[in-house]
């Protein structure tokens, strides 16, 4: 994929530790940061769906999964999701 491709980065209300479902984005930082730090655009858009994250590249959704399965608070290369998830990217 070539550098400063836009990845928009769509996610969807969970609730977290038994709070109330609302948008959150704490589980999207690491991949978040480490997409923007390869030089690529990144578009946090909002969509319906519960307990989704997907990444979009040219229209295409390359990634989706469970948002919670994401990680946070753990270094990127220690969170397998949020690595798999940006090679897929890099892969496109």
């Amino acid at each position: 994929m070539p550098k400063n491709a836009l990845v928009i980065l769509r996610y969807g209300p969970y609730s977290a530790v038994g709070l109330s479902v609302e948008y959150r984005t704490f589980r999207l930082e690491g991949l978040q940061a480490v997409l923007a730090r390869d030089g690529h655009n990144v578009i946090l858009e909002k969509i319906e769906d519960w307990n989704v994250v997907e990444l979009m590249v040219n229209e295409e959704v390359v990634f989706h999964c469970n948002i919670k399965d994401l990680e946070f608070g753990k270094s990127f290369g220690t969170a397998p999701k949020q690595h798999f998830a940006f090679s897929e990217v890099l892969d496109f």
